[in-house]
Order: structure tokens, then sequence, then C-alpha cells
């Protein structure tokens, strides 16, 4: 009897051996398969992780490069509104400065009507004192000038413009050499004649035929009549010379000598 229940409980320690060995391979598998679960979820959310990651820092670059590109067009504009601010700057002086010149042009205005006259007067009698050059024509600029006064068409300015503009040609007068044809009263005939005036320096003539030769004497205020062999052939050649006839060369001219003071 004790044999058999010896081999009885033999047969139960093996069955549950047995039992206990299915059940842990069991256990084994159920936390293996588990344990690759988590560990292919924990995969996965990496993944995941890495993904977003690589989506943010594509965003960051971006985001970084957009900066970048607006720092430089703020950097470029501050640089252009400088420059624009200046220029309105400058163009606020220029304005403030115009709106002055206007103020001033007014008191102008009114000052010039009675000093063009004044103008004319001291040109007029300029030209009397001066070499009778082209004397007639000069005058008659001015006398031109003095009756353009009282046209209505005319505004101050132009009128203005055009005295300066007669002050100008007598200046330019005694600058150049220039060569013309008139008629004179010589030893009471009226003669045809050649003149060379050289600046405001020599004003002197020569007949056509070349015979006579004279020059203007501007102290006695009359012609003085030259040796034809010392200035007729320099005369000549300076009326050459102005007539592009001749190549520049020194003129032996008569000249007045200076006063003593």
């Amino acid at each position: 009897m004790t044999k058999y229940r010896l081999k009885e409980v033999l047969i139960s320690a093996l069955i549950t051996a047995g039992t206990l060995g299915v059940f842990a391979a069991s256990v084994h598998a159920t936390t293996l398969d588990s344990i690759l679960a988590v560990g292919k979820s924990k995969n996965d959310a990496a993944r995941n992780s890495q993904v977003k990651i690589d989506r943010l820092a594509d965003e960051t670059r971006d985001l970084l490069s957009d900066y970048k590109t607006v720092t430089k067009q703020v950097d470029g504009l501050k640089v252009y509104n400088a420059r624009l601010q200046r220029q309105i700057d400058n163009q606020t002086a220029r304005i403030a400065g115009i709106e002055a010149d206007i103020d001033k042009s007014t008191v102008i205005a009114r000052q010039i009507p009675p000093l063009v006259p004044r103008m004319l007067d001291g040109l007029e009698a300029f030209i009397k004192l001066d070499m009778p050059f082209e004397e007639q024509e000069r005058l008659a600029r001015v006398q031109m000038l003095r009756s353009s006064l009282d046209r209505d068409n005319l505004d101050t300015a132009e009128i203005f413009r055009a005295v300066l503009e007669a002050y100008n040609i007598e200046l330019q007068y005694g600058r150049t050499i220039n060569t013309y044809r008139a008629s004179i009263d010589i030893g009471g005939t009226e003669r045809e004649v050649d003149f060379l005036q050289v600046g405001r320096v020599a004003l002197a003539y020569q007949t056509t035929d070349g015979a006579l030769a004279g020059a203007w004497d501007n102290t006695t205020r009359s012609w003085v009549q030259l040796p034809s062999g010392d200035y007729s052939a320099a005369i000549k050649k300076g009326i050459a010379i102005v007539n592009k006839q001749a190549t520049t060369d020194l003129l032996k001219m008569p000249i007045a000598a200076p006063e003593a003071n």
C-alpha cells in the first residue's frame, strides 16, 4: 500500500512539475512578447519623435533663414531711410531758402524800376566818353532799352536782364579786336575808312585806298592823322588778322601814354 501511494505521489509530483513547467514557459513567452511589444512601441515612439525633431529642425532652419533675410532687408531699409531723411532735410533747407528769397524778391522788385533808368543813363554817359567805335550802334542799343521801360508786355526781370546784357556787351568790347567799315570826316571831306579797334587800347583807321591813316586821341576827343609809313602796314595787317586772312602777330599801334598822377 505504501509503494502504490509513493508512486502516486511521484506521479502527482511529476504532473505538478510538468504543469509548472508548461505554466512557466507560457509565462516566459508572454513576458517576452510583452517586452518585444514594449520595445517596438518605444522604437515607434522614437521614430515619431525623430520625425518631429527633424520637422522642427527644418522649420527652425527656415525661420532662421527668413530672420536673416528680414534682418538684411531691415538694415537696407534703415540705410535707405537715412538717405531719404538727409534728402528731405536738404530739400527743407532749400525750401526755406527759396521762401526767404521770395520775400527778398518783393523788395528787390520794387527797387529795380528806379534803378534801371539810372543804369541806362550811366551806360550812355560811358559810351559818349569812350572811344567812338560803333558809337551809333551802341547808343541805339541804349535808346532801345530806354524805350522798352514803358512797354506793358515786358516785366521788370526781363528789362533788367536786357540792361545787364548791354553792360556785358560793353565789357566784351574791351577784350576783343574788331574791324568794321564806316565814314568819317577827314579834313572836311567825308571818307570811307576801315576801322581797327583793339579793345579799349587803340582805335585806328585807314582809308580804303590805303593813302591815309589816323587814330583816336581820347584826351582831345579827336582824330589824329598818323604818318602812313609808320602805321599803315600795321593797321592793314591787323584788319587782315581780324578777317582771318593773316596769322596772329604783334602789331605796332598808336597807343596813348598813361597820364602822370
